[in-house]
């Protein structure tokens, strides 16, 4: 898979999984074919799982946060509308930007923008002006919408 062909399969889908499963499709599966294993890392096409994952999560269409059971989720732009106008269904922190900085030592940091800094004025007059029952039907397609109890389905249907 190439990143470009990444970018289409997280359009196409909405909320994707970078690699964890859950009730919405997996990144990293898609790219192997199969359910993976232990570490996606230890994949033979680990390499490439990582090519993919970096350009989704470098595109300026794709938030990267841990909506689904808390893993890293990718959630494309056209969706903004709908998590927003949704947003107190979920927990709040499962909403937050967040990203891997490389420190000068080489390093990774964790790094998050809390929600809803990162919305942008135009998602957010969107979101405004959707109605509820529309930004319903778009999250309960992906099958990330939350039940009950706050937390993303954890099966299809």
């Amino acid at each position: 898979m190439t990143p470009k062909q990444g970018l289409a399969f997280v359009k196409r889908h909405g909320i994707v999984l970078q690699a964890a499963r859950g009730p919405v499709p997996s990144l990293a599966e898609a790219i192997t074919g199969a359910p993976i294993r232990g570490s996606w890392w230890a994949h033979a096409k680990g390499h490439e799982i990582f090519r993919v994952a970096e350009a989704v999560s470098d595109s300026d269409d794709v938030l990267v946060c841990k909506l689904v059971d808390g893993k890293i989720t990718y959630v494309h732009r056209r969706l903004w509308p709908a998590l927003v106008k949704l947003a107190a269904r979920f927990p709040k922190p499962r909403l937050a930007k967040v990203w891997n900085e490389h420190t000068r030592t080489g390093a990774h940091r964790s790094r998050r923008t809390a929600f809803p800094r990162w919305v942008p004025e135009d998602v957010q007059r969107a979101a405004k002006r959707l109605p509820t029952a529309d930004a319903e039907r778009m999250l309960a397609a992906t099958h990330a919408l939350p039940g009950p109890g706050g937390s993303a389905a954890t099966t299809p249907g």
